[in-house]
């Protein structure tokens, strides 16, 4: 097997994160990664840690009780994602090996939450009889700023400067000095005051003769910069402010399937976690722990398949790519005029260029698919104000495709990075293995990615509905010319009858890349094949060579470099596998789109906390037992935890017009799961619908069940 390109700056498989339950939780820009116990063991033994703006501020926290490690009784993350909840019991307690404290007899309740820079902790210890001596409680905590690059497997031959001190009786200050010159600090905060307190450990000698339980409170706050930042609110304020900040923009699905509504109650807190308030609105990190950023492709895909339910997330990822679209031409970011963002990163490598992410442009489809998402919101919402607002970047991207277009010899999209430092592949299986020809070689040249086209296809005929709202009918025209003229091009160079499916790429020699790959799924979610073609496509994707019975695989069992395990070929991505549901519902192929549904549900029936992951492993499924994980993949994940909704509207058939002022539901078709399931407030036009949908033996019906104006 090919060994990874250090270039591609792939997340390194040297630790696994399946190896432990990791209990993951995000505000904002800050996100922590907890072992199942409530501690974190970060540097050699994982990812653990307390991480702010791509910079680990916190990599170690671990508690001792009487001297020795606390024995784990349960750990749950709220259904809510608000806060995790850890209770532990001592183990016997000796004392130069004779005995003092028999197990089982102390309770440690412990509660973990983070609101805006800061984690907070609340460790109660109660006690279930007499205990005539103090017992110890210590808390040993490490701060080693490792940047996100650096936890995933980089390594720097330099690095800044670290110093810690004793602020007071209760507080303790760990600065790091980076080689960016920016100063970045941890500051933990203890009440009541340690007994002893130092520059990595503090303890309490707990009192719990004449009292039942004895509570400490611990604030661990991340900052940037010299000036202090003042201390941060008491625990039960920061809690109660973080309570009533939380939004159940999801929470409006029910089904007849308790599980399956577990699922949907996990991935709507999931995105609620991962929602981010920037300067131009909402907008869902990628994920945890890795992609705690904005990423456009993610961002884009996520609002797209939760536009039906809710559209102000669309608007905010729109208004933030806007804002941050390149405008001048950088090699090293892979920055072009128009192009629509791939990846931002705060870290000190990515200031310092080590990596080339602080704002990174080297993605071939985030233009084609900002276009296309645009046109989708102006459908479902109406809102020409804000479609009106972010022309000048549309029109500017649309230019930016005409310009890579005009130098393709037959028209299409394709992609080469501009530096060495860049992204090989620039597609979203961006692994530097995850285009190449039938033979296994990998293409080289300007690639032309088969979904790419389509979605150039998709943005042309969204770009023209825009234009025709804004009054612009001549250049609404030349945008429907262009997508119909490329659609014939599409089809003529990217189809293989002998494979009986589109091809996953031309090379930069115009020789088409005769692999099977999921790829063909997005030409039926973007609309551009023809219909017979979408159907061969359709029989083939669900065929026992894509799908394993949890989804459809992206590259076909038996491929030259089909590998179950891999990244991106032979492994089951949740989002991969809704938008192809998508397609398969747009040409009316409902039995494949509920396989789909079927077989992803299933999969997150198997997670212990009832979770889609970013991606799993492409084993056939066998029987009594689930998936199996992939051991870097991201948990929670945007756009997975987004896809439950596109299966929803995949299954339904659901489509939302501002312009006709409808809501349509065709041939719905419901997985035999479910016999009953609910849609709530589903808003068109300043009015609410309550749709349910019902098994009727073979035949499923949609009804309007509640109509509120205003």
């Amino acid at each position: 097997m090919a060994k990874a390109n250090p270039s591609d700056h792939h997340v390194e498989a040297t630790t696994s994160l399946v190896d432990r339950t990791l209990r993951t939780l995000k505000h904002g820009d800050l996100f922590a990664v907890f072992a199942k116990d409530g501690d974190c063991r970060g540097g050699d033994d994982g990812p653990d840690g307390l991480f702010y703006k791509d910079t680990r501020f916190l990599s170690g926290l671990e508690l001792r009780l009487g001297g020795s490690t606390p024995l784990l009784l349960s750990s749950v993350l709220l259904d809510d994602n608000a806060a995790l909840i850890v209770d532990q019991t001592n183990p016997d307690l000796e004392e130069e090996g004779e005995p003092w404290l028999a197990g089982d007899r102390l309770f440690i309740g412990r509660m973990k939450f983070l609101r805006n820079s800061t984690a907070y902790e609340r460790i109660v210890v109660r006690r279930f009889e007499i205990v005539d001596r103090s017992i110890p409680l210590e808390i040993r905590f490490a701060a080693d700023f490792a940047d996100l690059f650096e936890v995933r497997g980089d390594v720097r031959p330099r690095r800044g400067t670290s110093s810690a001190e004793r602020l007071d009786e209760r507080s303790v200050r760990i600065s790091y000095l980076g080689l960016d010159e920016v100063r970045r600090n941890t500051t933990l905060y203890f009440d009541p005051a340690p007994a002893a307190l130092s520059a990595d450990s503090a303890r309490w000698d707990l009192d719990l003769s004449d009292v039942e339980r004895c509570t400490i409170l611990v604030k661990v706050q991340c900052s940037i910069g010299e000036a202090l930042s003042p201390e941060p609110p008491h625990l039960v304020s920061a809690y109660r402010l973080l309570r009533k900040g939380m939004e159940d923009r999801l929470d409006r699905v029910s089904s007849s399937n308790e599980r399956f509504d577990v699922v949907l109650g996990r991935s709507a807190s999931d995105i609620g976690m991962l929602l981010t308030e920037t300067e131009s609105g909402l907008y869902p990190y990628a994920g945890v722990p890795w992609y705690s950023t904005v990423f456009g492709r993610d961002g884009i895909i996520t609002a797209m398949m939760l536009l039906w339910i809710a559209p102000e997330i669309a608007r905010g990822v729109l208004r933030t790519l806007a804002s941050s679209q390149a405008t001048a031409i950088d090699p090293s970011a892979d920055a072009e005029p128009g192009k629509i963002l791939h990846e931002m990163r705060g870290g000190e490598m990515a200031l310092l260029g080590e990596v080339p992410f602080h704002r990174y442009y080297g993605t071939i489809d985030a233009t084609p698919l900002f276009i296309m998402l645009a046109g989708m919101y102006l459908k479902r919402t109406g809102d020409l104000e804000t479609v009106r607002g972010i022309w000048p970047s549309i029109a500017a991207a649309l230019a930016w495709i005409d310009s890579k277009t005009r130098l393709h010899p037959d028209g299409f999209l394709a992609y080469s990075r501009m530096a060495e430092s860049g992204l090989a592949n620039q597609g979203w299986k961006d692994s530097f293995d995850a285009i190449f020809h039938a033979d296994g070689r990998l293409a080289e040249g300007a690639i032309a990615l088969c979904e790419v086209q389509a979605y150039v296809f998709a943005a042309r005929n969204g770009a023209a509905e825009v234009a025709d709202a804004l009054g612009r009918s001549a250049q609404a025209e030349q945008l429907r010319h262009q997508a119909e003229t490329l659609r014939g091009r599409f089809e003529e160079q990217f189809w293989d009858e002998e494979l009986g499916s589109y091809v996953l790429a031309l090379d930069g020699e115009g020789e088409p890349c005769r692999v099977l790959a999921s790829n063909a799924g997005h030409a039926l979610f973007a609309g551009i094949a023809g219909t017979e073609r979408a159907e061969r496509v359709s029989k083939l994707l669900t065929s026992r060579r894509f799908y394993s019975g949890w989804g459809i695989r992206t590259i076909a069992s038996g491929e030259a470099r089909y590998n179950p395990m891999s990244y991106h070929n032979g492994s089951i991505w949740p989002h991969d596998n809704a938008l192809i549901a998508l397609g398969f519902s747009r040409y009316g192929h409902k039995a494949a789109a509920v396989k789909i549904f079927e077989g992803l549900v299933g999969a997150a029936f198997y997670d212990e906390l009832y979770r889609l992951p970013e991606l799993f492993c492409g084993f056939s499924r066998r029987p009594k037992r689930g998936p199996t994980s992939y051991p870097v993949a991201c948990s929670p994940q945007a756009w997975a935890a987004a896809a439950p909704y596109a299966l929803i509207a995949a299954a339904t058939g659901l489509d939302i017009d501002h312009a006709r002022d409808g809501v349509e539901c065709s041939t719905p078709v419901l997985p035999p799961l479910l016999n009953v399931l609910h849609l709530q407030g589903v808003e068109l036009n300043g009015s609410t619908f309550d749709l349910r949908f019902t098994k009727h033996g073979k035949e499923d019906a949609a009804h309007v069940s509640k109509v509120r104006t205003g």
